[in-house]
C-alpha cells in the first residue's frame, strides 16, 4: 500500500509506516493541483495543517481510504466529501495536548505581567516598572470554553495557580466535571464572571463565531481573552472594537480567521500578544502527534482498527475485545439480509439484546450497515449509513437487556412495501451463528453457500433436496428445519460445502411443497 505525506512528518512517524511495509512518499507542501494530479495513486494521505484536502482533491482519490490529520484541527479537510466517498478521517488530538495547554499558560502569564511590551521597552534604553504594573493569577477566575483534552490541561493548571475555574462545554459528564474540580456555567456565565477566557474548541459549523458582539458586551471590565484553539470562534473585529473601547484589557492570539493574518489593526494594539500558530509547536509533539497518526493508519488498514475517526465509530482493540465475535457476526448478517431482499429496504431495525447492550453499539451497527448495503453498491463503514440515509431508509435502533435463551443476540428487520425479513445471529462457542430467520428459530453457520428454503410442514422435503443435491454431487456441511406449528408454514437451512447452479436451484423448488428457495452466498 502506498501513503502519501505532506507538510514535512517527522521521521519518528515515517518509521512506523515503512516498518509495517508501506511504500511512503514524503512531500512538503502541496498546492490542490499538485495533490490533483497524485492523489488517485494512494491508499492513506497524512497532513498537518498547511495541506489543504479540498472535495476537488477527494474526487480524484480513487483509492484512497484514509486521510490523517497530525494534530487535532480539521479545518483544512473536507469531511463531508471524504464521507461521501467512504474515507475514513482521523486525527491525532492526543500528542500535542500537553504542548497547546502551555503554550495558553504562557501567553496568559505574559498578559498578566505585560512580559513581551516590558520586553521590549527594556531593550530599547527604558527603564519603565510603573507603567507594566501586572495582576496576580491567585485568585482570579479562568473562563474556559471547551474541555476537551487541552481544555481540562489547562484547567488543571489554573488549579495548580490557585485560579477559580469555570467551564461552558456543551456535553460533558457530571463524573468528569467532579474530577476536575470545575464549576460548569452557560457561555453567559462564562462571560460575564471571568477575569480570563481562553478558548479551546474545534471550527464547525456550530462554534463558528460562538463569542459574539452581545457576549463581548456583557463581559467583565478588563477581561483578558486568549485563543490557542482556532482562529474563526470570533470576528477579529469585534474583539479589536472591545479592545478600542477598553472593554476587554488585553488579548493573547495563537490563531486566526486567515493564516498569515490580515487583522493588522488588530495585531498593531499595544495590549495584544500574538504568535504565528504555535500552540503544537514543540519537538515533542510534532513526534507525538507524527508517532499517533501514522500508527493509526498502520492499525486501520492491517487491523481492522480505527481509532480517533470522526465519521465513523472508533474500533479500537478495547471494542474488538468487549464485541469479540459480535462485529464479524453483524456484517455477516447484513449481507445475509440483503440477499434475502431484492433492493434496499424502507426501514430498518436493529435490535440488541443481552450484556452488548452495555457498550457502545455504533461499531455493531457501521458493521451490519457496511454488509447491507455493499451488496447494492461499493461502500465502506464510514458511508454505509450516508448511503441508507440519502436513499431514505429509516433507521431505528433498540436494546433489551434480556437475549432469551442467549447471552447475547442481534436480530436485523427489513420492512419493504410493508412486508418483513428478518434474521438473527449470536455467538456459539465464540463461533458467529443464524438463531432466526423471519422468526423461525434454526442453527447454521453464516459462511459459504446456504439455501434457504421456505416450505410447507410435509414429508419428502429433506429427500427430495438431498436426492437432488446428491446427483450433483454437493456435499450438505449441516442442515437445520425450523417450523412454528405441525404441519404449517416452515423453514430449510442448509449448509453447502460448495456453490450450485441456478438450475440446480430451480429443480429443488419444484417440489409441490416448497413455496420459494434461496441461495445466500457469503
Amino acid at each position: 500500500m502506498k501513503v502519501l505525506t505532506t507538510d514535512n512528518i517527522e521521521k519518528e512517524g515515517i518509521e512506523i509506516l515503512t516498518k509495517a511495509g508501506f511504500d511512503v512518499v514524503e512531500k512538503g507542501k502541496m498546492a490542490e493541483k499538485e495533490l490533483m494530479e497524485v492523489i488517485g495513486e494512494f491508499d492513506a494521505l497524512i497532513v498537518r495543517s498547511a495541506t489543504k484536502v479540498t472535495p476537488s482533491v477527494i474526487e480524484k482519490a480513487e483509492k484512497l481510504k484514509i486521510i490523517g490529520r497530525a494534530g487535532v484541527g480539521l479545518d483544512n479537510i473536507d469531511v463531508e466529501a471524504a464521507t461521501q466517498r467512504g474515507i475514513i478521517v482521523m486525527n491525532a488530538p492526543e500528542g500535542n495536548t500537553l504542548s497547546a495547554a502551555e503554550h495558553t499558560f504562557a501567553l496568559i502569564l505574559s498578559m498578566a505581567r505585560h512580559i513581551p511590551a516590558a520586553c521590549s521597552s527594556l531593550k530599547s534604553g527604558k527603564w519603565d516598572r510603573k507603567k507594566f504594573m501586572g495582576t496576580e493569577l491567585f485568585g482570579k477566575t479562568l473562563g474556559i470554553i471547551g474541555l476537551g483534552r487541552i481544555g481540562r490541561r489547562v484547567a488543571h493548571y489554573a488549579k495548580a495557580f490557585g485560579m477559580n475555574v469555570l467551564a461552558y462545554v456543551p456535553y460533558v459528564s457530571q463524573e468528569e466535571v467532579e474530577k476536575l474540580d470545575v464549576s460548569l456555567v452557560t457561555l453567559e456565565g462564562v462571560c460575564k464572571q471571568s477575569d480570563i477566557i481562553t478558548l479551546h474548541l474545534p471550527l464547525t459549523r456550530e462554534t463558528q463565531n460562538i463569542l459574539s458582539d452581545r457576549h463581548f458586551s456583557i463581559m467583565k471590565d478588563g477581561v483578558m481573552i486568549v485563543n490557542v484553539a482556532r482562529g474563526g470562534l470570533f470576528e477579529e473585529s469585534v474583539l479589536e472594537k472591545y479592545i478600542r473601547e477598553k472593554k476587554v484589557g488585553a488579548a493573547a492570539l495563537d490563531v486566526f480567521s486567515t493564516e498569515p493574518p490580515d487583522c493588522v489593526p488588530l495585531i498593531e494594539l499595544e495590549n495584544v500578544i500574538v504568535t504565528p500558530h504555535l500552540g503544537a509547536s514543540t519537538k515533542e509533539a510534532q513526534i507525538n502527534v507524527a508517532r499517533d497518526i501514522c500508527q493509526q493508519i498502520v492499525d486501520a488498514l492491517l487491523h481492522k482498527v480505527i481509532k480517533n475517526a470522526v465519521n465513523v465509530p472508533s474500533i479500537d482493540k478495547e471494542v474488538i475485545s468487549q464485541f469479540g465475535g459480535y462485529l464479524t457476526l453483524a456484517e455477516k448478517l447484513g449481507i445475509f439480509l440483503s440477499q434475502m431482499v431484492d433492493r434496499i429496504p424502507d426501514i430498518l431495525n436493529i435490535e440488541y439484546a443481552g450484556e452488548i447492550t452495555n457498550y457502545d453499539t455504533g461499531p455493531l451497527r457501521a458493521y451490519f450497515t457496511l454488509g447491507l448495503v455493499e451488496c447494492f453498491q461499493k461502500a465502506t463503514y464510514v458511508n454505509a449509513p450516508l448511503i441508507l440515509k440519502e436513499k431514505g431508509v429509516k433507521l431505528i435502533e433498540k436494546k433489551r437487556i434480556s437475549a432469551e435463551q442467549f447471552s447475547n443476540l442481534i436480530v436485523a428487520e427489513a420492512i419493504i412495501d410493508g412486508k418483513s425479513f428478518s434474521v438473527s445471529g449470536t455467538l456459539v462457542a465464540s463461533e458467529p451463528r443464524i438463531v432466526g430467520i423471519d422468526g423461525y428459530s434454526v442453527e447454521a453457520v453464516p459462511q459459504g453457500a446456504i439455501i434457504v428454503c421456505r416450505n410447507d410442514d410435509v414429508p419428502g422435503i429433506v429427500g427430495h433436496i438431498g436426492r437432488i443435491l446428491g446427483e450433483k454431487s454437493v456435499n450438505i456441511a449441516s442442515m437445520t428445519m425450523g417450523r412454528k406449528v405441525k404441519g404449517g408454514p416452515a423453514i430449510t437451512v442448509l449448509n453447502l460445502d460448495q456453490e450450485i447452479d441456478k438450475q440446480t436451484l430451480n429443480e429443488i423448488g419444484k417440489f409441490p411443497g416448497i413455496r420459494s428457495v434461496q441461495l445466500i452466498r457469503l
